[in-house]
């Protein structure tokens, strides 16, 4: 009966992968039809150089994942009924999403120089390394070093389906690099001087030495609004709410997937 229960487990498990990836139709048991392979790369990456225009820190040194450590943490991910109760996406987006994933990433879990490699292929004329950087921190929600398909779902669920109070959130969490609650000037400072990094010679007009700085002032004008050096969630809610040109901004990914 143990045998039998393994195996019958192990079925389960497959089947779940297979409903993911699009090669199993879980209504007829049969192969799925419809088995179009889009990248990653084409369907998340470009997606992000920067929702608003913000703030961050100084590099962390403990994400690095060594290759052994990567297999390690090499996961199955959870079924897909699962998933699309955490998720705003469809089941055949879950689909596309994940074949893609698996593609780019076999392993099921892609660490920060991977991420790094595959982001730095949409900004060829600038340095994008710092700003997927703090991308890839803000996608590894539990500090493991590495994302996992589910990291990657939850994260551009958000993005692309959340409420505006849910987009404002995840934005603020990708500014505030230290997590300890506020944005300061040194972060904001590290995010926009990342940005500029990025866009390289696509900046028009041409970026001057202290356009990070004057970015920065003109943040804090906006969203310190007790001007105690220090950007709270609370301000920073309160502020883009207002902000005509940002809210607009929120929903310019709706219709990507």
């Amino acid at each position: 009966m143990k045998s039998k229960s393994r195996d019958q487990s192990l079925s389960d498990s497959r089947a779940d992968s297979r409903e993911l990836d699009g090669s199993y139709d879980p209504l007829t048991g049969n192969p799925s039809s419809n088995q179009k392979k889009k990248s990653i790369k084409q369907r998340f990456l470009k997606l992000l150089p920067c929702c608003l225009s913000s703030s961050a820190p100084s590099l962390r040194q403990n994400s690095m994942v060594e290759d052994g450590q990567l297999s390690a943490l090499s996961s199955r991910p959870e079924g897909l009924d699962q998933m699309l109760q955490r998720c705003s996406f469809s089941r055949a987006e879950l689909q596309v999403l994940y074949r893609g994933f698996k593609n780019e990433c076999p392993s099921g879990m892609v660490d920060e120089e991977t991420f790094k490699t595959i982001y730095s292929q949409f900004f060829p004329q600038g340095n994008s390394s710092s700003y997927a950087h703090f991308l890839f921190e803000a996608f590894d929600t539990n500090k493991h070093g590495a994302v996992s398909f589910e990291d990657f779902v939850t994260g551009l669920s958000i993005i692309l389906r959340g409420s505006v109070t849910d987009k404002l959130n995840w934005a603020f969490n990708l500014y505030d690099l230290n997590k300890d609650g506020c944005i300061t000037k040194e972060e904001m400072t590290d995010i926009m001087r990342s940005i500029y990094d990025m866009m390289g010679t696509c900046t028009y007009p041409c970026m001057q030495d202290d356009a990070p700085r004057e970015h920065v002032e003109n943040f804090f004008q906006k969203m310190d609004m007790n001007h105690d050096g220090v950007v709270t969630i609370e301000e920073f809610l309160e502020s883009c709410l207002k902000d005509e040109s940002i809210m607009q901004s929120m929903h310019m990914f709706d219709n990507v997937i």
